[in-house]
């Protein structure tokens, strides 16, 4: 008899790790295969941490957060503190969020190619997913003459810029449009932001500049280079707050509170210095793969307006992106991406880098990638 749960096995595995799990097992691997920032957190924050370690007892705190940090957070951005509520990582905000505002057979939209966490956790909430197609003609972002197709009217949406994996930033004239169709048709706006402060040039704004009703989802994890702290949030409306402080209260109990105190820490000036100068690197990074790659034959890629990826089409090359993954690692020791995480349908085409990583480690990258490809 097995006890597996027929939810369980609508989880589709997350190759990515499987990827940085065999490049682990080389002394010479180069990880360019996850979004976990090279830099650190900032030194106020680390600072903080070894300050409530040593004088204070950690204990359980608010279930939505401590209100310190929800007012840090609020001031962030620009909203009241007692719609913020703060998570175990933005993950955790997802979770505990489709559960506040989904039942199962609800309809929510979100892009393909897109972020496979997403998905996967719906499918094993029993949501119904729409994979919203989304390619170089839009800008791989989603569009309300694509989203207005779609019927019956879903129950939610989501709009994810920067993006993850493409990097693209939405036009802010398209995101207000779709805010305003959201709030006409009873569609809820799902704002994923954790990608949020780091940008190249482009305008990045956020769902609330547009709408009263869309849900934000932050975290410490991108901009902020605190990925292991597990602290992410979401701002939303009043209605939502109640619902989601039961479900965490039961799920989580509290975020954790050491996280938090040290977070404090994060949101000021001394600390957003050295979290610009870690944008200034990745924009160092991106610029020498945006040089180089288009001279191995690597250079249809979606435009990287912020974030810390590049999403390549290598059809020309393989119609198995995973196989050529496995084989780039085994024959080079570079890790990247399959585009099969991201995209059911058409990612056996593309591949992500991510270059969140030290320049060193890019150029070698590049020169090891560059021989094998002959």
């Amino acid at each position: 008899m097995s006890f597996i749960s027929e939810r369980s096995a609508t989880v589709a595995p997350f190759r990515v790790m499987k990827i940085l799990g065999a490049a682990h097992k080389r002394d010479d691997a180069l990880v360019l295969c996850v979004g976990q920032p090279a830099t650190s957190a900032p030194t106020p924050v680390i600072r903080s941490a070894h300050h409530w370690l040593d004088a204070h007892t950690l204990g359980y705190t608010p279930t939505l957060g401590i209100p310190e940090l929800r007012q840090k957070i609020a001031e962030y951005h620009n909203a009241n503190p007692d719609n913020v509520v703060v998570t175990t990582g933005s993950s955790g905000a997802f979770v505990a969020l489709f559960l506040a505002v989904l039942d199962p057979g609800d309809t929510i939209v979100m892009t393909r190619p897109g972020y496979p966490a997403y998905r996967n956790t719906l499918a094993a909430l029993g949501a119904h997913i729409i994979d919203l197609p989304c390619g170089p003609d839009t800008r791989f972002q989603p569009t309300v003459d694509k989203l207005a197709h779609i019927q019956p009217t879903p129950r939610a949406v989501i709009v994810t810029s920067p993006d993850n994996p493409t990097g693209t930033i939405i036009d802010l004239e398209e995101l207000r449009r779709i805010a305003g169709w959201c709030e006409e048709v009873g569609c809820l706006l799902i704002s994923d932001e954790i990608y949020h402060g780091i940008s190249y040039g482009r305008p990045c704004a956020s769902a609330r500049d547009y709408s009263h009703r869309a849900v934000t989802v932050g975290s410490l994890s991108k901009y902020f280079s605190m990925t292991g702290w597990r602290l992410g949030w979401l701002i939303v409306p009043d209605d939502l707050v109640e619902p989601l402080e039961n479900l965490e209260a039961n799920l989580a109990l509290c975020p954790p509170a050491i996280s938090q105190y040290a977070a404090l820490e994060a949101f000021t000036p001394e600390s957003r210095v050295e979290l610009d100068a870690h944008v200034a690197d990745y924009a160092r990074a991106r610029d020498v793969l945006l040089q180089e790659l288009p001279s191995m034959g690597l250079g249809n890629f979606a435009p990287p307006d912020g974030g810390f990826y590049l999403y390549i089409d290598i059809s020309h090359l393989t119609d198995d992106s995973e196989q050529w993954c496995d084989q780039l690692l085994h024959d080079t020791g570079v890790a990247i991406a399959p585009g099969v995480d991201f995209d059911p349908i058409d990612g056996h085409k593309y591949v992500r880098v991510s270059f969140c990583v030290s320049l060193e480690t890019i150029r070698a990258a590049c020169d090891r990638l560059r021989q094998w490809l002959g």
